[in-house]
């Protein structure tokens, strides 16, 4: 946690209203995501109890099971679930655009310009709660190894036609979903603690009507009082008045309503009278429970749609793009689903691929919001200030080049040594590198080595004037990643071997194995 952020908690105590952490909007917003509200059993992992799904606010789907221990209304859950789904990924697929890209050939080793296809947009699913990406990740593996019957005739509980497909997509916005940046699958309480801080602890931040508790508080009411009544009310029955979905029961409701309900389902199916009735019953307790949890991730959409986007966001979009293009490109070309364990290769590069998008995001925040480049002076990765002083230097070389020393009156404290590194935002997008050199009372004197063009005076606009504001960063503004790994059939025997040259076998018993 940042400086900036412990400072905002401490501020949203004071005030008793949340704090905001961001000054523009970090994340992608569709103009129509699909929302997704999951309602699972107590008890029994993944088990799917009911779900509120769509794209339209005031017109949302209600999927329910009204016995979950059925097997054959959990295959008509994930069914109805697929139908729902599916269409809205799958419409992004069609609408391409051409993209030149750089690839190596394997056979020459030639890096070689490509003219690609990539999807103009891409969906973008919603779920209210960190749960709730986990929750898809545990639907998209229980479902994605199914067999159809068209696939496996033989197969005892075959799987509905659609629901393999379904969880191959899930798997997707799963593992994209821990892409640092990525925004193919949010929760809304990501979001809103990326750009708002509450007086109260992260694992609270996880109940969403909490969390909007605190940053739009009723009239009368200052954020920890509104947020202590959402957590706590009652009805007269002893039920939540705000229930999380989260996507858990309140043990409450299943002993006094979810229960009794089930109990009468289970009789109405046994005497074969009443099922209708019983089911109409089960569909309207849930969607008591759903709709408080749906009404909320779309209150939290207008909050976030009130700020502007940050500059970099369109960028984190378009490698959104290009993932979910990847994956139609390999499910239209017939590829089995994604294996249950990434070989040593594909670990290390998701590993590294995630360490290299941290970074970016983490410098591309700083770049597109005054208020986290604060925090990041706070912490000594980098200082603003104004230009006092300009001195025109330049290289010994036959061709000379420029290499200005600007000074700058400064009051943050950088952790800088002789000859660092700095990097700034040049007005065009480029960046400019610099060589800390000196430090004086509240000054900082640093030589441009770039970004300045070719020619021996610089380019207008690349040397900054006496009395402009500057900021210089110490970290990269595109950090990249590391050298590359060997194919999966050339892993050494060091990192587990190719595949399935290590397989988890017992030893073979021999002689010396008996005394």
């Amino acid at each position: 946690m940042s400086l900036i952020t412990t400072l905002a908690r401490f501020e949203a105590v004071r005030d008793g209203r949340a704090r905001p952490v961001a000054t523009v909007r970090h994340r992608h917003l569709a103009e129509r995501p699909l929302v997704l509200v999951p309602l699972t059993t107590a008890g029994e992992t993944g088990a799917p109890l009911g779900a509120l799904v769509g794209t339209e606010r005031t017109a949302p789907r209600l999927l329910t099971v009204c016995q979950p221990r059925d097997r054959d209304q959990r295959a008509a859950f994930l069914a109805a679930l697929a139908e729902e789904v599916l269409p809205h990924i799958e419409g992004f697929a069609a609408e391409v655009t051409t993209e030149e890209r750089t690839e190596t050939d394997p056979a020459t080793g030639r890096r070689t310009p490509v003219r690609v296809e990539l999807c103009t947009d891409a969906p973008q699913l919603l779920v209210p709660s960190a749960a709730g990406v986990e929750y898809v990740r545990l639907l998209g593996r229980s479902m994605r190894f199914r067999r159809t019957a068209e696939q496996d005739p033989a197969a005892a509980f075959p799987a509905p036609p659609r629901v393999p497909m379904l969880g191959r997509w899930l798997t997707h916005f799963a593992e994209r979903a821990q892409v640092p940046g990525s925004s193919l699958l949010l929760s809304m309480t990501g979001l809103l603690t990326r750009h708002w801080a509450t007086g109260q602890s992260p694992l609270e931040d996880q109940h969403l009507g909490s969390l909007l508790a605190w940053i739009d508080p009723p009239d009368g009411l200052s954020g920890a009082e509104a947020a202590l009544r959402v957590e706590l009310e009652r009805d007269a029955e002893g039920l939540l008045c705000h229930p999380p979905a989260g996507p858990a029961t309140d043990p409450a409701f299943d002993n006094k309503r979810l229960a009794p309900a089930l109990a009468r389902y289970d009789r109405a199916r046994a005497v074969g009278r009443g099922v209708e009735r019983a089911a109409a019953e089960m569909a309207e307790l849930l969607a008591t429970q759903l709709r408080p949890a749906w009404d909320a991730v779309w209150h939290g959409l207008d909050l976030l749609r009130a700020l502007p986007e940050g500059a970099h966001v369109a960028e984190r979009w378009k490698r959104d793009r290009w993932s979910y293009t990847a994956h139609r490109d390999r499910i239209r070309a017939g590829e089995p689903p994604q294996p249950r364990r990434d070989d040593a290769v594909t670990a290390a590069r998701k590993l590294a691929s995630r360490e290299t998008a941290q970074a970016r995001l983490e410098a591309q925040e700083a770049l597109d919001d005054p208020l986290v480049m604060a925090g990041r002076r706070l912490a000594g990765e980098a200082f603003a200030g104004e230009v006092t002083a300009v001195v025109m230097e330049y290289t010994e070389a036959k061709v000379p080049r420029p290499r200005p020393l600007v000074t700058v009156r400064t009051e943050d404290a950088p952790h800088l040594a002789e000859g660092a590194r700095v990097h700034r935002l040049l007005a065009d997008g480029r960046t400019q590198t610099g060589e800390f050199t000196a430090a004086g009372p509240d000054r900082l004197t640093v030589r441009l080595t770039g970004g300045m063009g070719r020619g021996r005076q610089p380019e207008p606009g690349t040397v900054p004037e006496p009395g402009e504001r500057v900021c210089w960063t110490l970290f990269e503004h595109a950090p990249r990643g590391g050298p590359a790994l060997p194919e999966p059939e050339h892993t050494p025997w060091t990192h587990g071997g190719p595949p399935g040259a290590m397989a988890d076998e017992p030893d073979p018993v021999t002689a010396e194995d008996y005394l």
